[in-house]
């Protein structure tokens, strides 16, 4: 297994985008408007150049009117359900952090439902990165609900104007079309299993 960046462009991610943009006849710019994405960061997306987080992955679903299991499903997998062995996610992956409207953000993901198709939920593995607390952090997806749950470290999860402290055991599910974001805090870097449902 290679990082997760490696892993992540191994969806074809920017390829799909741009396929499917193309297919419904969109350009650059109206999918930007669709979107509310700079165009800028939609090219560097289709490109492989930026890995883009989560929630602008959801936004570019809706603005191309799929679920964003689309990014990673293969289309010829007709398989019924993915084991992901422990071993497959190793503890030494790193991959550079997805980056959106220039702000890095603190944490990497890796799929752990790899290519399984027609999925309601997308869970995937988290690492958060320490990093001071800034608003640029904050994002937010509509008719959207996550789960997450803390696996290791802690992490500071901002909600709002709240901010909730979490420990390895502690969970939350929450609407995420409120602004949120988090960080990790402590001594070492937090990890965490998050699950997005897409209610649409």
């Amino acid at each position: 297994m290679t990082d997760i960046k490696a892993q992540i462009r191994e969806f074809r991610i920017g390829e799909k985008i741009r396929g499917l943009r193309q297919q419904k006849r969109l350009t650059l710019q109206e999918l930007s408007e669709l979107t509310t994405l700079s165009k800028p960061l939609l090219s560097q997306i289709e490109n492989q150049q930026v890995i883009p987080p989560l929630a602008t992955l959801l936004k570019i679903a809706r603005g191309l009117k799929v679920d964003i299991h689309f990014f990673f499903a293969d289309a010829s997998n007709s398989q019924k359900y993915v084991l992901t062995r422990r071993e497959d996610v190793r503890e030494d992956d790193r991959g550079h952090r997805p980056v959106a409207n220039e702000t890095a953000r603190p944490y990497a993901y890796y799929s752990l439902a790899q290519g399984l198709r027609h999925k309601h939920m997308e869970p995937f593995l988290v690492e958060f990165e320490n990093k001071e607390w800034d608003d640029a952090l904050f994002f937010k997806h509509e008719g959207d609900e996550e789960f997450i749950y803390v696996i290791s470290g802690e992490l500071d999860f901002h909600y709002n104007t709240e901010v909730l402290r979490m420990r390895d055991g502690d969970s939350i599910y929450y609407d995420s079309s409120q602004p949120h974001g988090w960080v990790a805090v402590g001594d070492s870097t937090a990890k965490a299993v998050a699950v997005m449902y897409t209610k649409e």
